[in-house]
């Protein structure tokens, strides 16, 4: 009996160390859990309210302390983009890319960089290496932007068109389509796209400056009902009056640098300096 009962403490003794154990890789499991939320929770404050070069050497350091971590290789290249780095930016999703855990994204990234960088039949490899089921906005603007580039002309509308429908904030992608319009000389519908833009997102400036230029291409030096600071009305102003000089309105030019400069809250040197030499013809 005495025996059985040393055994029986035995495996009460064993029992309790199995617990402790359990209890412990229990508590490690949850630490690990933990250290990952708070890794990604740091991850996304470097890549959007972070100081973009403090971003940078945050996940440079990280991927030193744990290379070949395809996570932490993804923030890195989109860390650089943020920060302007894209020529930097091209080698890291290209190593991103490289990478068997890479995803579809990661090579839609890829050409994102490639364009930034203005390596436009790069950028057409990488997306012919997406696969045509992967349909995202991303991919469908920057297939707009490659057909663009490439002057394929009905395939950039087309592209354009199923990158708007693909997101809830389509300013941008409107804008870049008018901007193509304009450069084809298309002015109507270019000036229909950035009003649309404008629609979308109302403080745009780039968009308003695109819409002018496409007016003035028309003859039509009425600036465009739309909302806008005095500073803005003034950069309009000179917008319209470049256009009307190109097309030898130089009379409706200087009267619309004029107003430019009197509409200027500050001193508008290039309007100043324009007129100037207007003045000397």
């Amino acid at each position: 009996m005495r025996h059985i009962t040393i055994v029986a403490g035995f495996g009460l003794l064993a029992l309790a160390a199995c617990g402790q154990n359990r209890d412990e890789d229990a508590v490690r499991d949850a630490m690990q859990e933990v250290n990952v939320i708070d890794e990604a929770g740091l991850s996304d404050v470097m890549l959007t309210v972070a100081d973009p070069e403090e971003a940078v050497a945050y996940f440079s350091r990280a991927l030193r302390e744990n290379p070949g971590r395809v996570d932490l290789e993804r923030n890195y290249a989109k860390a650089l983009i943020r920060a302007g780095r894209n020529t930097e930016a091209v080698s890291a999703w290209e190593k991103v890319t490289a990478n068997p855990q890479s995803t579809a994204d990661d090579r839609v990234e890829l050409a994102g960089a490639y364009i930034r960088t203005n390596q436009w039949p790069q950028a057409r490899g990488a997306l012919d290496a997406v696969p045509p089921t992967h349909e995202t906005f991303d991919r469908y603007r920057y297939e707009a932007m490659v057909a663009d580039a490439q002057e394929q002309w009905d395939k950039a509308d087309s592209y354009y068109e199923i990158a708007t429908g693909l997101t809830t904030t389509p300013a941008g992608v409107l804008n870049n389509w008018g901007f193509s319009k304009l450069t084809r000389g298309d002015y109507g519908a270019a000036e229909r796209l950035f009003a649309e833009a404008l629609r979308h997102e109302p403080d745009m400036f780039t968009a308003k400056n695109n819409l002018v230029m496409a007016r003035g291409a028309q003859r039509n030096y009425d600036l465009p009902v739309v909302p806008m600071t005095q500073q803005e009305r003034a950069q309009l102003l000179y917008t319209l009056a470049l256009a009307a000089i190109k097309q030898n309105d130089i009379a409706i030019g200087r009267g619309l640098l004029e107003d430019a400069v009197e509409t200027s809250p500050t001193y508008f040197e290039e309007a100043s300096r324009a007129l100037d030499a207007l003045g000397t013809t």
